[in-house]
């Protein structure tokens, strides 16, 4: 079994506030491709996200993850049945979900395993849905300052399984019958504030913070604060990578 990582407990409350919403398209292409609305996985739900935009279609929604402080910080909802389990392990009964979602966050997997837990609790043409946001793009200064932070900075403390989501989920496993999907992208107005939550939820910040005692982003602060005023309203960009198929068992 690979090994269990559990990077997001400790910056919980930043993860929760500061992490991008997904866009309404990405909702209506989930929609448009499911078939029956009974049961939805959402599997690596962190604080809910996803998980409640599903409960306004499907009659309940199975909400798992290996993190009980992330899913603390989750909006509880009726029709929701948040649970901490592994992906792996997911406790949900045989032949169960008309759907499984991922967000964000397949990539933490261990494939095999996962994909047999799959199997397992789908039902005969369900639909899984995975996606990934890669780095966003903003103005061309701002782009360059975030990439030698993320890749020359902060390049030794990712783990490896960020190749995966530099690779655009194009050569993640996915065994499965794929069905198009749509190029989607997540835009988002943020202050420079906003922009650093975002990067201290990030589990490559936390690891240079662990090893080295000091806060990587204060390092690059005075370089944004140069071209990114208090209380400025820049225009961010993340492109949504997504791979869809159909559970043929």
């Amino acid at each position: 079994m690979k090994e269990v990582k559990d990077l997001f407990s400790k910056q919980s409350a930043t993860y929760a506030a500061s992490r991008p919403k997904y866009p309404d398209e990405l909702y209506d292409f989930i929609f448009g491709i499911t078939q029956n609305f009974d049961t939805a996985w959402d599997c690596g739900t962190g604080n809910g996200q996803a998980a409640m935009r599903l409960a306004g279609r499907f009659a309940q929604v199975i909400a798992t993850d290996l993190s009980e402080k992330q899913i603390s910080y989750a909006v509880p909802k009726e029709n929701i049945i948040y649970k901490v389990a592994r992906a792996e392990d997911s406790g949900l009964d045989d032949n169960s979900v008309d759907l499984v979602t991922v967000g964000t966050a397949l990539h933490w997997f261990d494939f095999d395993k996962f994909y047999s837990e799959v199997a397992r609790v789908a039902r005969k043409g369900a639909r899984i849905i995975v996606w990934v946001y890669a780095p966003f793009r903003s103005e061309s200064a701002i782009d360059e300052i975030l990439d030698n932070f993320t890749y020359k900075l902060l390049g030794p403390y990712w783990d490896a399984e960020r190749k995966w989501v530099d690779e655009q989920y194009k050569t993640i496993p996915f065994p499965f019958e794929e069905i198009p999907a749509p190029a989607l992208t997540i835009r988002l107005s943020w202050t420079l504030e906003q922009f650093m939550g975002f990067l201290h939820s990030w589990s490559s910040v936390q690891h240079y913070i662990t090893q080295n005692g000091s806060d990587p982003v204060e390092i690059i602060r005075a370089q944004l604060e140069a071209i990114w005023k208090p209380g400025e309203v820049k225009q961010l960009a993340f492109p949504l990578f997504i791979r869809a198929g159909i559970i043929n068992k």
